[in-house]
């Protein structure tokens, strides 16, 4: 008579057992090492040159500090003048947000219609593709800057041309109704590198959507606002929080217009403009350096308020079957 034996057979392959979790965790952990190496020189790069200068920053801005003698700690007194004592302070945010309100969307816009027009076009696409990109490389340095203030000033080109058609506007520059449309329209004109993101953007709707919606009779404003917009939101949005932020730090274009000063009556004060006086011309660098982290504040609570706000306008292929 045969017994039948009640222990369990053993494993075939010994090795496919489960290793235990410390075993697992010494296994990820030798995979991993190789990657922290070579992350090391980044992340010494930003605690010395980023977050090391942060925290630096932020405790020069409770202090009095005109980079010649040791900081003297006085509190809240910084923002405490900055919000209740100072009316140019308050003139740097007017103009910037300004600036901010009317740059952003015509930079966007023209962006877009360049896009669109480049994609639909056959021959030359590259070509008008790199000349509308150029002055997104150029047009941020101080020697474009100064030409852009000659093309603007009285006697300038562009004042001739408006004369002759019976425009008589003078020079910008030294109207202070007109000196910041000059930073305004310099902004504009650096729309390439906004429209090299719509035309990526462009080109990766499926034309199988423009073609149903001419099936059901929309035409090409409707295919605009039913087809593009919606499926171009990502990369509007995209763009409209990356040109938003650099528009609240333009600096190097308000100094050049302005000689470095503002004027004229403080109509191209803008608040990174302001800062840098505060800080390098009255040596007042605590007062400075609290510029810089309430407009650091500012920027994150608005960039923020565009995140929050995206979930109602922004529309993602993915989330169609959610």
């Amino acid at each position: 008579m045969s017994t039948v034996s009640t222990r369990a057979p053993a494993s075939a392959h010994p090795a496919t057992e489960p290793r235990p979790p410390a075993k697992r965790r010494r296994g990820r952990r030798e995979q991993q090492w190789p990657a922290y190496v070579f992350l090391t020189p980044w992340m010494l790069g930003a605690a010395v040159l980023t977050l090391v200068p942060m925290a630096v920053s932020l405790y020069l801005s409770f202090t009095d500090y005109n980079l010649f003698d040791p900081p003297h700690w006085v509190g809240l007194r910084n923002y405490k003048e900055m919000l209740t004592e100072d009316p140019r302070f308050w003139r740097s945010v007017g103009t910037t947000l300004l600036y901010v309100v009317v740059a952003v969307p015509l930079k966007l816009i023209l962006a877009l219609g360049a896009a669109m027009l480049l994609k639909n076009l056959g021959r030359g696409r590259a070509f008008y593709r790199s000349a509308f990109y150029a002055p997104s490389l150029l047009g941020a340095s101080m020697s474009i800057a100064l030409v852009w203030r000659a093309l603007f000033n009285d006697g300038g080109s562009v004042s001739s041309v408006l004369g002759s058609l019976g425009i008589d506007l003078g020079g910008w520059v030294g109207n202070p109704d007109l000196a910041v449309y000059v930073i305004v329209l310099l902004t504009v004109w650096q729309f390439g590198a906004p429209m090299v993101i719509f035309l990526a953007g462009l080109q990766q709707i499926s034309p199988e959507l423009y073609e149903a919606a001419a099936l059901d009779g929309a035409g090409r404003r409707r295919q605009f606002v039913s087809v593009t917009v919606p499926m171009l939101s990502p990369v509007v949005f995209f763009n409209l929080v990356l040109e938003m932020i650099q528009s609240f730090q333009v600096f190097t274009p308000a100094f050049a217009v302005s000689g470095g000063e503002g004027g004229p009556a403080d109509s191209t004060m803008f608040y990174t403009l302001y800062l840098y006086e505060r800080g390098f011309t009255a040596s007042h660098m605590g007062y400075a350096a609290a510029m810089a982290w309430l407009l650091l504040i500012a920027i994150g609570v608005i960039t923020l308020i565009l995140f929050r706000t995206s979930r109602s306008w922004v529309f993602y292929a993915d989330e169609e079957g959610r």
